[in-house]
């Protein structure tokens, strides 16, 4: 039986996040309280976002300690940024990052910091092959984040450059503006995915600009799929899976570009978006009649969450 814990602690701007993992990877706790966002708003400001962090660590970490041995504790990591890079910041992440740093100190345990994006990362790896690979593709899709990564697996931690992505507004972006145009509640993408289970893919033969191979624009989009909603012409849920569909092609023709650029033959897609079944359907099918493998998290493991940091915590 397992005899140490590995706990990982993420604050990102829509989800207050603790995960706990033993040796084996197996997950003992999964915590994550989604941030309130009111009816009708785009989003959440930073100190909005920082406040609330406030509130819900305290709730989830005595929550935590009533499911494990704390004496089992090893590490306690947490994200510190939202990418890997010099001069990544987000405010919300100093949350989580004095609250482990604390938590570490008092059980006297390592301490690490990692990236949100590295998180996303490895919780998309840690229950397959990828893992054991030293290098790959990642497309990390989420409200915040479009951007496509070569991937460096090195044994002092994950490494990736950008080689890709929107050069606009991010691919959660997108969908969040259209489902607002729906009068949806923030963040919509959940709820548009379970409505476009019901549609149908519309014949519109939407062009798909791709810049630079792996590179592309997505406000066109917005005001496309808009006027489609406005003009009542087809059904809602026909409306969103045409969307979905249209999304996945960007990815796709990207992904190929990039697997042929980079000599890469595997590719990870992760963040929120990535547990869309349109977008992960259309992928897998395409990718079954080329060279290429297409890997996903697990749906759970899709949008934030601590599993990620705490496995970082573990292995690096």
């Amino acid at each position: 039986m397992s005899n140490k814990y590995f706990v990982g602690i993420d604050t990102s701007a829509y989800t207050t996040s603790i995960g706990v993992i033993d040796e084996k990877d197996n997950i003992i706790v999964d915590l994550r309280e989604l941030l309130k966002v009111k009816k009708g708003s785009k989003g959440l400001r930073q100190q909005e976002a920082i406040f609330q962090h406030m509130k819900n660590l305290p709730i989830l970490i005595e929550n935590m300690v009533t499911q494990i041995d704390v004496s089992k504790i090893d590490t306690i990591a947490c994200s510190s940024k939202p990418r890997n890079i010099k001069c990544s910041y987000m405010p919300v992440f100093t949350v989580g990052r004095e609250q482990a740093f604390i938590i570490s100190k008092i059980l006297d345990v390592r301490y690490k910091e990692y990236s949100h994006q590295q998180g996303h990362i490895v919780s998309g790896i840690m229950n397959n092959k990828l893992k054991e690979y030293g290098k790959f593709l990642s497309f990390h899709i989420s409200g915040g984040t479009s951007e496509f990564l070569l991937v460096n697996n090195k044994k002092n931690g994950i490494k990736n450059e950008i080689i890709g992505g929107t050069l606009d507004i991010s691919i959660g972006q997108l969908i969040d503006r259209i489902g607002i145009e729906l009068d949806l509640s923030f963040p919509s993408g959940r709820k548009m995915d379970e409505i476009s289970q019901k549609g149908k893919i519309i014949d519109l033969n939407i062009p798909i600009s791709i810049k630079d191979n792996t590179w592309f624009n997505l406000s066109g989009m917005e005001n496309y799929f808009k006027n489609l909603i406005n003009n009542h012409l087809y059904n809602i849920e026909d409306i969103l899976a045409t969307l979905f569909y249209t999304i996945s092609l960007f990815l796709y023709t990207s992904i190929i570009n990039g697997c042929a650029k980079y000599e890469v033959e595997n590719v990870l897609l992760t963040g929120g978006v990535s547990a869309n079944k349109i977008i992960r359907q259309c992928l897998r099918d395409k990718f079954n009649k080329s060279k290429e493998f297409v890997f996903f998290p697990k749906i759970e493991l899709c949008t934030d969450n601590g599993i990620g940091i705490a496995y970082l915590g573990k292995e690096k």
